[in-house]
This record gives structure tokens, C-alpha cells and sequence, in this order.
């Protein structure tokens, strides 16, 4: 079994020069021993995960790269096995206490802790979200969200609600942020989205009509576009890439 070495560092990954994930029989550096070592079986693999309180400089061998960036470094199976791994990363800096009697909490297994006083059990939250491609004849909706790294253009999306189904989910959010109604919601596929501990879903839906307002606290950017005249899209790591990509291939 292939031992592999997932550090972080403030959103970045550790990965050989040579764009690997570090493997071997012992840890590629030298962590604090206060650093909790998760150790989970993935596969072939067995994934050490940790933390690292700085990035790594000056190390020839070793480089620190932006999570997202590896997808086009890694195979994909690696690719999404960090994102995991960085989930696990995330959770654990975020469930150092119990949160019904504030005592510690301590690893159970590979991805559940219990409280040491309690005994309240707790597992990894995932953060749900919809995207959806919304298409008008032969147009797509497309729109730029604020917190956008960069100036592409992307699909609605927002996160679902205690209550109400993913297919409600879209319906809401596309009238809250564009004013417009959509039907013929339909499933596409779904992401896991490291950043921090997402789980996308992505649908498609036909425009049902309105007007075009843009929730402009919410975007800074949107409207109708052809094939011929699209703007900078998303990463293709991305499910919005993904079904922009879905669209922009068919008939």
C-alpha cells in the first residue's frame, strides 16, 4: 500500500517539484508535535493528513501550490482524494470543542470525534449547493458573483435551505438573484467543493419569464449570451465549466 503525505498550509497543498503528492515511508517534513495526524485508507492509498503552521520555502524537492490549481497537476483521483483530505483538514481545526458543553473533543475514528465529557458524536459537515445553467432558446444565463476570483462569468448558485428541496433551491435562488422564473428543473451531476467542505449540485432549467434585475449585492454582472459571443468562463475544474461546456456542445 502507497504511503502519501497530504500537508496544508492556508489553502495550499504540499506536492513534490515534480507535481506529486509526497509519498515514502516517512513524512516529507518535519510537522509540530501538537499537529493531529489524520490517517485514513483511500483505495490503495494510505493518506496521512496534516496541518502545517507554515508553508514551505527553500526546499528544492517541495513546493506549495493553490488547492484548485492542482487539478491541473494531478490525476483525477488524487485530485479530488486532496480535496477530501483537505475537508478533513478544515473540520478538524473547526471542531476543537463540543458544542452542546464546550468540552474538548477527541478523535473517534478516520472521520468522526466525540466529546470527552459528553460523549456527543460529530462528523464532517457538508455545505449543499445548487448551481444551475438556465437556458432561453439558444442562450444561457450567465453571471459574475462578487466573491469571483477573477472576472469570468458563471451560473446561479447558492446554498439550500433547511426545508426545501434542491429543485425549490434553484427556483428561489434564481428569482432571488435575477428576478426570473425557470421550469423543467432537471439533476446534471454533482461536485465535491473543497472550499471549504461543499458538496455542489448542478441542474439545468428553461427560462419560464420575467425581466432580468440582478441582485446586486449579490452580482456585479449577468445576462443572456450566445455561443458567439460568451464571456471569460470558469475554471474547468469547476461544475459551471462543466455545464456551460454540456451547452455549448449540443444541438
Amino acid at each position: 500500500m502507497k504511503e502519501l503525505y497530504f500537508a496544508y498550509c492556508q489553502g495550499d497543498i504540499l506536492l513534490t517539484s515534480e507535481g506529486d503528492i509526497p509519498f515514502g515511508d516517512s513524512a516529507p517534513v518535519v510537522f509540530q508535535p501538537w499537529e493531529h495526524v489524520t490517517d485514513i485508507v483511500q483505495g490503495e492509498h494510505q493518506c496521512h493528513i496534516f496541518r502545517l503552521d507554515n508553508p514551505v520555502i527553500n526546499r528544492p524537492d517541495l513546493q506549495m501550490v493553490g488547492l484548485r490549481k492542482t487539478f491541473d497537476i494531478l490525476p483525477t483521483d488524487l485530485y479530488q482524494l486532496a480535496g477530501k483530505c483537505a475537508e478533513l483538514v478544515y473540520w478538524d481545526q473547526n471542531s476543537k470543542y463540543c458544542g452542546c458543553c464546550g468540552a474538548p473533543m477527541k478523535w473517534h475514528t478516520e472521520i468522526s470525534k466525540h466529546c470527552t465529557e459528553c460523549g456527543k458524536e460529530v462528523w464532517p459537515q457538508l455545505q449543499t449547493a445548487i448551481i444551475v445553467r438556465v437556458t432561453r432558446g439558444d442562450e444561457v444565463l450567465m453571471v459574475h458573483a462578487h466573491n469571483f476570483r477573477g472576472h469570468f462569468y458563471g451560473l446561479v448558485a447558492g446554498f439550500v435551505e433547511t426545508g426545501e428541496t434542491l429543485e425549490e433551491c434553484v427556483c428561489r435562488e434564481v428569482w432571488e438573484e435575477t428576478h426570473l422564473r425557470v421550469k423543467n428543473v432537471r439533476y446534471f451531476a454533482s461536485q465535491p467543493w473543497p472550499y471549504p467542505a461543499g458538496l455542489m449540485v448542478g441542474f439545468t432549467a428553461d427560462y419560464d419569464g420575467g425581466e432580468l434585475q440582478l441582485q446586486r449585492s449579490e452580482l456585479g454582472g449577468g445576462g443572456w449570451f450566445r455561443r458567439d459571443n460568451l464571456p471569460e468562463m470558469p475554471n474547468r475544474s469547476s461544475l459551471a465549466r462543466q455545464l456551460i461546456d454540456d451547452w455549448i456542445n449540443s444541438n
